[in-house]
């Protein structure tokens, strides 16, 4: 399967049969990123998480009690 980087539009082809591809066929909102754009944007996360002026919002998940 063909697939281009959102952000580089490099494309590069990956397996048919593989996890990735199963997701990007049957789920349109999921995105293709290659790897070394994948890994710089980690990188930079990493370094502003590190400053301490990093915020993450994630909804605080509610525990329901029977």
């Amino acid at each position: 399967m063909r697939v281009k980087c959102v952000l580089c539009d490099k494309i590069e082809s990956i397996e048919n049969e593989s996890l990735q591809a199963k997701r990007l066929r049957n789920r349109p909102i999921h995105t293709y990123m290659c790897k070394p754009c994948e890994t710089r944007i980690t990188e930079k996360t990493q370094e502003r998480a590190e400053t301490g002026n990093f915020n993450l919002y994630r909804s605080k998940v509610q525990e329901e009690e029977w």
